[in-house]
């Protein structure tokens, strides 16, 4: 299996407006193996979006390494797809045509059209091909974004807060989407988050990030299997569990036993 992933000792620092050095992550060390999927989470500013950037080759690392198999990351490439939190969809294109947008960037839509046809499907917006984005709801862009996010058959799918413009049922539903698309695709997927639940809901583990500068606190494994119900005693110990980590929680009773 391909998609794993190594950050090695990374520090990554910004200038600001007043010329002021701000470092936004420090000595970042985390490994996320080949078909996992990981949130990453923390208060805001702590540089979870950065340290995303970074995998996506979007930005690069003032000191430190970070890989995708062995191979060290230093520009965007086809291997990683990008999600975030607004769809970025073009107004002037159609749904087809947003999703087939990159293969015809890369110059490979001739071999590869049938892809978008099969992501359309696995995304459930057969039938709304010719549709514009003006013309589908949020859930729908959201849709589209993931879809032409995953045309190109990455072995990373990085996801930006993705969720965070929709409301909560339409949300919930696209977190039942994202994870069949994992679970059938078999992609490493990487996500920031500033919902637990959420992370808990969808993930392997979670990465729980310091308050600027951005430094790994723990990394919790939810440990539990598939479809997760979120009020079960196993979820809502692992939230608390997350919540103290970031100082929010309390204490968390240990229980006496696990049904």
């Amino acid at each position: 299996m391909v998609g794993g992933i190594s950050i090695s000792n990374v520090e990554k620092r910004f200038t600001n407006p007043q010329g002021e050095t701000i470092t936004a992550l420090s000595g970042i060390d985390l490994q996320i193996r080949a078909g996992s999927f990981v949130s990453l989470i923390g208060p805001s500013g702590c540089g979870k979006s950065t340290l995303l950037r970074l995998i996506a080759g979007l930005i690069h690392p003032d000191s430190g390494a970070v890989s995708l198999d062995g191979d060290r990351i230093t520009k965007p490439g086809s291997d990683r797809g990008f999600m975030f939190q607004e769809h970025t969809l073009f107004p002037w294109l159609n749904i087809y045509e947003n999703v087939a947008f990159g293969l015809r960037a890369r110059g490979i839509y001739r071999e590869r059209a049938k892809d978008v046809h099969e992501i359309i499907e696995l995304v459930e917006l057969s039938g709304f091909e010719k549709y514009y984005p003006h013309q589908l709801s949020g859930g729908m862009c959201q849709r589209a974004s993931l879809a032409r996010a995953l045309v190109g058959r990455p072995k990373v799918l990085l996801l930006d807060e993705p969720l965070g413009a929709l409301d909560a049922f339409t949300r919930m539903n696209m977190q039942d989407e994202i994870l069949r698309i994992w679970s059938e695709s078999n992609m490493t997927m990487v996500m920031v988050t500033h919902d637990v639940d959420e992370a808990i809901y969808l993930s392997d583990q979670i990465v729980v990030m310091t308050p600027r500068p951005g430094r790994v606190t723990k990394i919790v494994d939810v440990g539990f299997s598939r479809p997760r119900a979120r009020s079960s005693e196993d979820f809502l110990h692992c939230r608390g569990k997350v919540l103290q980590l970031l100082d929010f929680g309390g204490t968390v009773q240990e229980p006496d036993y696990y049904l």
